[in-house]
């Protein structure tokens, strides 16, 4: 069966480069770290930081159960923190999500008004960039 199907499926890790600045009081922000508020999560983000990999790779790398890597990757997902980059091919011949980490830095900051806000966001993006 494994040489029926590809095992290795194209990824697409190109994603936007842009860096994103978020605000502590942002609702955007909220979910940002109350996904990155678990050990597993961070992790998780980290061994995509590295490659891109499937839900099953990454538990096994993080020591977890493949349903809680995948919860996790929901999350980090709905936080645009991480996409599905592809596909890949079980040996058994089953489509397996491939995901990776968004390729733009961000910074999360705190206090500020409006006119501060955007000043200050155009300055983090050009020392990013």
């Amino acid at each position: 069966m494994s040489g029926l199907l590809p095992s290795d499926g194209t990824v697409d890790t190109s994603d936007e480069t842009a860096p994103r600045v978020h605000w502590l009081d942002d609702d955007e922000t909220e979910q940002l770290l109350g996904s990155l508020s678990c050990d597993t999560a961070r992790d998780l983000l980290s061994c995509l930081q590295d490659s891109p990999a499937t839900a099953t790779e990454l538990s096994a790398r993080v020591e977890t159960s493949v349903q809680n890597a995948r919860h996790h990757l929901g999350n980090l997902i709905d936080a645009d923190l991480v996409h599905v980059a592809g596909t890949r091919y079980s040996e058994k011949g089953r489509e397996m999500k491939v995901y990776a980490a968004a390729g733009a830095p961000f910074v999360v900051c705190v206090g500020g008004d409006g006119g501060d806000r955007e000043a200050f966001t155009e300055a983090i993006a050009s020392f990013l960039e």
